[in-house]
């Protein structure tokens, strides 16, 4: 066991190395010029996430689309994540963490539009879209998508369903005393119970689930930066700092310089927005909508949201309460799950309450909206009569995830979204001059529609 931990260090330490982080900035910033700065359509953006495309063909509407991606985005990335990247990385990795999110808008548009764009029909009318099937279909690469299915299959146990159910244990664990069996059996049969209807299952809770969780969390952050509203500017100008630099800032904070800030900054910047990753188009692909720039617009509200939004206030309300209070010390927790219900055990009473409330939401949607993306993957791979067994090994692996150490799930979850980025950014980097084309075809035209039909998939 020794030996395997200190493999799996080894290869994330390679992995999450200056060329990935070089790759996944530079197609950030390389798309967001390639699409003139999409960034500021977000206020249309955010408008048609709540419009109906009607008359448009696809499986479900565009904001059951979007709350499918949201709930496997909106998780622990965005609470015990950004917890984690302090902890390992110090205070300025939330800074690194918000900028991947502010340039990541433009490659969730991007990897969201070729989804759409290069879009299939099984024979029974589902819609079946993502990074394989722009690779096959966009650049004649189906062994890339095979790569890229192959790896998503094995990222939906690792981050969408073991880091969850182990963040869901630990925290009721911790809380309210609940063993973390009886936790992980209950979430495995409501898990069961949901992920058998498929995507209209799935997207019919998360448009109930996702609004109500995001609400309930902000209002509690809001809350402790009241309590601590005389150490903001302090804890901003400490996330400032150490972003470039070593150091140490009040509360027991240390800085261990730009590299490492930068890494678990864009790390779990990632890991929150998966812009990049190639998962949340995955959803897009199902969305009812008239051309893929409109579809696309709606998907990279999902970064803004969860990561230039919902992290950077953990991340303030995290540097603020250590800072407050110097007994809450990044070097005394064991992961950022710790050091967040440390911060949220301000509140009196509530505090705990919420923060239980917010990662068993969070998470759980989360596993829900992985499913979906692990099922398309498998059925890419080995065609949907791989469904079942999938949804079964699915299962079976929330159940047994409490009994993974947390620090080294992450780990491996690290991993695995670095394999998946890679073949994603080759579709979106090689498929840019498509988007970059219709792009300017469609962005004052929302309305329009494809030329062409929804080709029917034959293998």
């Amino acid at each position: 066991m020794e030996a395997f931990v200190n493999m799996i260090n080894f290869i994330d330490d390679k992995i999450w190395g200056w060329p990935m982080i070089i790759l996944l900035l530079g197609t950030h910033i390389f798309i967001t010029f390639r699409t003139g700065f999409v960034q500021k359509k977000i206020g249309t953006a955010i408008r048609l996430s709540v419009t109906k495309d009607t008359g448009a063909e696809g499986e479900v509407s565009q904001f059951g689309a979007l709350t499918t991606a949201l709930a496997s985005t909106i998780g622990t990335g965005n609470i015990i994540g950004v917890g984690t990247a302090i902890a390992l990385g110090g205070p300025g990795a939330v800074l690194w963490c918000w900028i991947t999110g502010v340039f990541g808008i433009a490659t969730k548009y991007a990897e969201s539009f070729i989804a759409v764009k290069y879009r299939v029909k099984t024979k029974d009318g589902r819609m079946q879209g993502g990074a394989m099937y722009a690779l096959e279909f966009g650049l004649n690469m189906r062994w890339l998508g095979l790569l890229f299915a192959f790896f998503g299959t094995f990222a939906s146990f690792g981050i969408g369903c073991a880091t969850q159910v182990n963040a869901i244990a630990a925290v009721c664990r911790t809380a309210i005393g609940l063993p973390s069996r009886i936790i992980s059996i209950v979430v495995a049969i409501l898990t069961a119970l949901v992920i058998f209807g498929g995507i209209k299952s799935i997207a019919k809770v998360c448009e109930k689930l996702v609004p109500f969780m995001a609400f309930f969390y902000v209002i509690g952050c809001v809350t402790i930066l009241g309590i601590n509203w005389d150490y903001l500017l302090p804890a901003l100008q400490t996330i400032f700092r150490l972003a470039f630099q070593p150091g140490a800032a009040a509360g027991g904070l240390v800085g261990s310089g730009i590299m490492l800030s930068l890494r678990y900054g864009v790390a779990r910047g990632l890991f929150s927005s998966e812009s990049g990753m190639g998962s949340a188009p995955i959803a897009a692909a199902a969305a009812q909508t008239h051309n893929p720039v409109r579809q696309a617009l709606v998907s990279s509200t999902g970064t803004f949201w969860d990561t230039v939004v919902l992290c950077a206030i953990t991340g303030l309300v995290l540097v603020s309460s250590i800072m407050k209070n110097p007994g809450i010390s990044v070097s005394a927790v064991d992961n950022g799950g710790v050091l967040t219900t440390l911060a949220f055990c301000q509140i009196p009473y509530l505090g705990p309450v919420i923060l239980v409330f917010g990662i068993v939401l969070f998470a759980f949607s989360t596993v829900l909206g992985w499913a979906y993306y692990g099922e398309r993957c498998i059925e890419y791979c080995f065609g949907s009569k791989a469904l079942v067994f999938y949804r079964m090994l699915y299962i079976a692996v929330a159940a047994l995830a409490p009994m993974a150490a947390l620090d080294q799930v992450w780990i491996v979850a690290d991993i695995l979204n670095a394999l998946m980025t890679v073949p994603n950014l080759v579709a979106v980097l090689l498929l840019s001059p498509v988007i970059a084309r219709e792009t300017k075809k469609y962005i004052n035209n929302l309305d329009a529609r494809s030329t062409g039909d929804i080709p029917t998939l034959d293998h």
